[in-house]
């Protein structure tokens, strides 16, 4: 299977699935895809592992009526491709991020998060103070989780070297992951057509290896992103949380919720991990109510 390349949308890519224009721009030397769609206040989308932009297909597709749409693919994942020496640290992906978000002069933006999505979010978030205005939080966390058995547990066993082997030689992540992120229906062939492709090789999937691992190994980035987070609890947020995720539990929204005061909750019954692909028209009515001007009352 032929790797991404640099620059180019695929042919495998259908239209239909993914209707929106790809762009690409260099960033830090890395051919960064992404798309934007829509006019008025800007949503910035971040995925997590081992997903990308596609991800967010359905809810940008709603949400373009009303919002510009903004959804990017960090190096190695999606249709963007990395420099030599990029080690796909979830650090690193802070970095192009906000060289993604200074490269397009964004500003007022609404951080929306999931998974590494929204770490990564919040760390660019503490780096350009007063360009982002709000956030919405999906299924995510923002401090280290070292000594935490749930955590360490899947650190180890998912981060270690023979499931590193086992991500690359056979796309574990993908075929495992997509399936039971999903709790609410099945992912289409189709769909899961597009999350393979994407990490079509071994050298591709190597972005995704690495992830796991950096659950214990980044703890001093994510000590980073913890001493940030005063900074930022005064802004507006929206916790949409699929309840029936594995990977992030009552515990984790519990800790979001105590650090944002300012903030409005939407559980998202019988969902997972993957809540805005697994509900996504229920993710979508959370944000349009939320960012729903107040009734005027007589």
């Amino acid at each position: 299977m032929a790797e991404i390349t640099e620059g180019v949308r695929p042919a495998w890519v259908d239209d239909e699935l993914f209707p929106f224009e790809s762009h690409f721009i260099e960033i830090g030397g890395h051919t960064v895809h992404y798309i934007d769609e829509g006019a008025g206040p800007t949503l910035l989308f971040l995925h997590g592992n081992p997903t990308w932009s596609f991800l967010w297909r359905e809810v940008i597709a709603a949400l373009r009526e009303d919002f510009r749409c903004i959804a990017l693919d960090y190096p190695g994942f999606g249709l963007s491709t990395a420099a030599p020496g990029y080690r796909y640290l979830p650090e690193e992906h802070a970095d192009v991020v906000t060289g993604f978000v200074d490269a397009l002069d964004l500003d007022e933006i609404t951080l929306v998060g999931q998974d590494w999505g929204g770490l990564i979010g919040l760390a660019v978030a503490q780096r350009r103070h007063g360009v982002f205005e709000r956030l919405v939080l999906a299924n995510t966390w923002a401090w280290p989780v070292n000594g935490v058995l749930h955590f360490e547990a899947f650190g180890r066993l998912v981060g270690g070297a023979p499931a590193r082997w086992l991500v690359r030689q056979f796309n574990l992540l993908v075929n495992g992951f997509i399936p039971t992120g999903h709790r609410r229906r099945t992912p289409t062939p189709a769909e899961m057509t597009h999350y393979r492709r994407a990490l079509g090789t071994p050298a591709r999937r190597h972005a995704a290896a690495v992830l796991p691992g950096r659950v214990l190994a980044s703890r001093a980035f994510f000590a980073e992103v913890e001493a940030g987070l005063p900074g930022l609890a005064h802004l507006p947020t929206l916790i949409v949380w699929g309840d029936a995720d594995i990977a992030f539990r009552r515990q984790e929204r519990d800790r979001l919720e105590a650090t944002f005061p300012d903030h409005k909750t939407v559980i998202i019954e019988g969902a997972g991990t993957y809540v805005e692909s697994d509900a996504p028209e229920e993710f979508v009515a959370a944000i349009r109510d939320w960012t729903a001007p107040p009734k005027a009352t007589t």
